[in-house]
């Protein structure tokens, strides 16, 4: 896929408290050399497809998940300004949207 492949920790959330992101493990995204990956934070678990630009170091995904139960969906990017940080944005179809900071483990 790309150097993307791994853990990544987030480091902050902008519309959740870092309390809630580490609410049963500590929050991150995973990204898969099949071009898949997952995310959990807080009780939301997503499982992603990632797209990925070769042209700069940017990815755009589309996610399905759960939280307590609920099933979920949306969409997000993440640009990596160097090899171990990203930023971007997660979007909740028809619900919330947050600033995300990602640093690799």
């Amino acid at each position: 896929m790309h150097e993307f492949v791994g853990r990544w920790k987030i480091k902050s959330m902008e519309t959740w408290p870092q309390d809630y992101v580490d609410l049963d493990v500590p929050g991150f995204f995973e990204f898969f050399e099949d071009r898949l990956g997952k995310f959990v934070f807080g009780a939301m678990i997503g499982f992603i497809d990632v797209r990925v630009s070769h042209r700069e170091p940017f990815l755009e995904y589309s996610w399905q998940g759960e939280c307590e139960g609920d099933d979920y969906s949306g969409r997000g990017w993440f640009e990596f300004p160097t090899p171990n940080e990203g930023f971007g944005k997660l979007f909740i179809h028809n619900g919330d949207e947050s600033g995300i900071e990602i640093e690799r483990e």
